[in-house]
């Protein structure tokens, strides 16, 4: 398992990334809250398009980083990598939703 970064310290890369997200949500309540609020995020984009009302898309950043931030602060007591890591922690949200989909990775973190 990657080591954390240090304070101040950037990591390079989405490859160096990924180990390091995958520490930061190991708790299995985590897992599960972020995994229902990344499928979620299709669900409102579909509805705000059938509907075509983007006022939907309000549920987009609600479901994804609500669920997300309650199962780090109240669950695996961490600090969102969302802050840090927009883009690769979004990204890193998509891969591990479909590797709990395909049974690459278990929802207990138990694997890493």
């Amino acid at each position: 398992m990657a080591s954390k970064a240090r304070p101040g310290e950037r990591i390079g890369s989405f490859r160096a990334f990924y180990p390091y997200y995958l520490s930061e949500h190991r708790d299995p309540v985590t897992r599960v809250l972020h995994f229902i609020g990344t499928g979620l995020i299709p669900f409102w984009m579909a509805l705000a398009l059938f509907d075509r009302n983007a006022w939907w898309l309000l549920g987009v950043p609600a479901a994804g980083y609500g669920l997300a931030w309650i199962g780090h602060f109240f669950f695996a007591h961490n600090k969102p990598a969302t802050f840090r890591y927009p883009l690769w922690s979004l990204a890193s949200d998509f891969v591990l939703f479909f590797e709990l989909i395909t049974g690459r990775r278990k929802f207990s973190g138990e694997q890493e």
